[in-house]
């Protein structure tokens, strides 16, 4: 597996000397710049064919020069080759100006506004969100799902109420690995896979287990949890990097990755980590 091309379908980059991230204050070992030439150095040794940026959380008010700057960044480097930013889909309608906006870029793949940090867990079934997730529909944009295991009720009427639009769930649902708690989250999981067509990222398990002294044998049963649940055919790895540097390296969770589908056939891997990312990100 380490010989072939592969997709990371979830990156995040920043630099703090152009945008504020109030998150990372929080966070020490990550409240640095990460720069691309900085992940080109942490995958060094992988031939990574394309990434796709996922929006970094920096003040709301500065998301359009998120964009701007990524834009930029994928102009001079085409595996930069996806771009899925923050919107205001809470306001309804009134981002549709926006959604025009982002059509005129092909790169520009969905729209992620977090939904985890809610403490109300209905805040997805707000009429205004549920107006804007369907108008991403309407534009053809995909929603991107990052949820805590508390969320899938909501979420999961969200879709039934978003019939035109595409999801994709991030970080298999951040399930709480490290208080080893397999229920109720694979139950919801199952529930939201079997809900509609929608694609879930092998990604970010590291950060949901113990940080510094997580094993392998901690993220299995989660890792054998989603690839029964999903199949090779709706699974796309990410590394979330840097944001996993929490927890590990790149090239280690890559590795992990690898062991961790050790079980499937190379054809249903090379899927996992290269094709079904291509084909639903349309890269």
């Amino acid at each position: 597996m380490e010989n072939i091309s592969i997709v990371d379908a979830h990156i995040h980059l920043w630099d703090l000397q152009k945008l504020n991230y109030p998150w990372l204050k929080n966070f020490p070992k990550i409240n640095r710049s990460f720069l691309l030439n900085n992940y080109f150095k942490a995958t060094k040794g992988i031939d990574v064919e394309k990434m796709v940026f996922v929006q970094a959380e920096c003040t709301p008010s500065q998301f359009m020069g998120e964009v701007k700057w990524i834009q930029a960044l994928a102009d001079k480097n085409k595996k930069l080759c996806g771009i899925v930013p923050w919107a205001p889909i809470h306001t309804g309608n009134n981002v549709a100006n926006i959604l025009e906006e982002f059509k005129k870029d092909q790169r520009i793949k969905g729209v992620r506004q977090l939904i985890e940090p809610e403490r109300d867990t209905d805040f997805c079934l707000h009429p205004k969100f549920v107006e804007g997730v369907q108008l991403l529909g309407a534009y053809g944009l995909h929603f991107e799902l990052t949820i805590g295991p508390e969320h899938f009720p909501s979420v999961i009427k969200l879709v039934e109420r978003c019939p035109n639009t595409s999801f994709i769930l991030d970080h298999i649902g951040n399930p709480n690995i490290l208080k080893k708690q397999l229920e109720p989250w694979k139950s919801h999981l199952k529930r939201f896979a079997d809900s509609g067509p929608h694609y879930c990222k092998f990604s970010n398990l590291v950060c949901n287990a113990e940080l510094d002294i997580w094993d392998i044998e901690d993220l299995r049963p989660y890792a054998e949890a989603v690839i029964e649940i999903f199949g090779a055919e709706r699974l796309i790895w990410g590394s979330d990097w840097p944001h996993a540097l929490r927890a590990t390296s790149w090239s280690k969770w890559f590795q992990t990755s690898i062991v961790l589908t050790n079980g499937l056939s190379f054809e249903d891997r090379l899927a996992i980590f290269r094709n079904n990312a291509i084909h639903f990100y349309k890269l």
